[in-house]
């Protein structure tokens, strides 16, 4: 994790470069929003950066720790999934051509995360295919994502003003910082009065939707990047119990072609007479 801290970077400057002595509070929450996206990972960097400033102080090479009185995010609080009703209305506010109808396409069908999607561009994509490796992984798994872009995400592209290295852009020309692009996100989703709705959420819209059309843990491991199937089976799972349930509940149907359910005694014939 020090490792992925201090090669990412404030615009052309490499944390790893900077002073470690300078650090504050917000710098520190910069750095987990930026690098992780749910609030158990974003926990997980505070902590890490706390226990390497609490041993600096020890011996002597820092006064204070940053990382210190930062509120832990509630793990038990998950983010919101999108709708599909959702994204309609996200869709019926911003246009096909905005930088918001691209960002949200984005998202959607390549199911990367806000850092990455503030990065990628026209170089990621050869022969219709596009391939990246997730800031997340590159220092882990080092897992590649390598997915076909859709004709529908094709088209927004192509209706959509971009960059030299970026698809998505600033009012400016100039390529997003991830945590810009989040602002930026935030400010589209507010716009089309969607407060409770996020980045992250449109990830977990299109997990859902995948798993819901079918799609197995090893082809959402394929387009998420991840590398355990503990990453997948919350989404399969859910999938497979609503395709049971609609099973379970048909059964309790009558037969198509009956009216109503007549209980057995009614529908005997009565007591001295001739059945047909």
């Amino acid at each position: 994790m020090f490792e992925e801290i201090c090669e990412s970077k404030i615009g052309k400057t490499r944390r790893g470069d900077l002073p470690y002595a300078e650090m504050q509070r917000r710098h520190v929450v910069e750095i987990r929003d930026e690098l992780r996206d749910t609030p158990g990972a974003r926990n997980h960097v505070i902590k890490t950066i706390s226990a390497l400033y609490s041993w600096a102080i020890e011996v002597g090479l820092a006064e204070i720790n940053p990382a210190t009185k930062i509120k832990q995010l509630d793990v038990n609080k998950a983010t919101h999934t999108w709708t599909v009703d959702e994204i309609r209305q996200y869709e019926s506010v911003h246009g096909p051509g905005t930088r918001a109808r691209l960002m949200l396409h984005l998202a959607m069908y390549t199911g990367l995360r806000l850092a990455d999607l503030s990065k990628i561009g026209r170089q990621h994509v050869r022969n219709g295919w596009l391939s990246i490796r997730p800031g997340k992984t590159r220092k882990s798994s080092g897992v590649n994502v390598d997915l076909p872009v859709l004709p529908a995400l094709q088209a927004t592209i192509d209706e959509c003003k971009t960059g030299k290295m970026t698809f998505l852009i600033t009012e400016f020309g100039k390529p997003f910082t991830a945590n810009g692009l989040g602002n930026k996100m935030r400010d589209w989703c507010d716009e089309a009065q969607l407060f409770h709705c996020s980045t992250h959420g449109l990830r977990k819209a299109g997990a859902t939707i995948a798993a819901e059309n079918g799609a197995t843990d090893e082809e959402l491991m394929a387009i998420y990047g991840w590398v355990t199937k503990a990453q997948t089976t919350t989404y399969t799972k859910n999938a497979n119990r609503k395709r049971i349930a609609k099973k379970a509940v048909e059964k309790l149907m009558p037969e198509q072609n009956s009216t109503e359910i007549v209980p057995r005694s009614e529908g005997l014939p009565k007591s001295g007479t001739k059945s047909a």
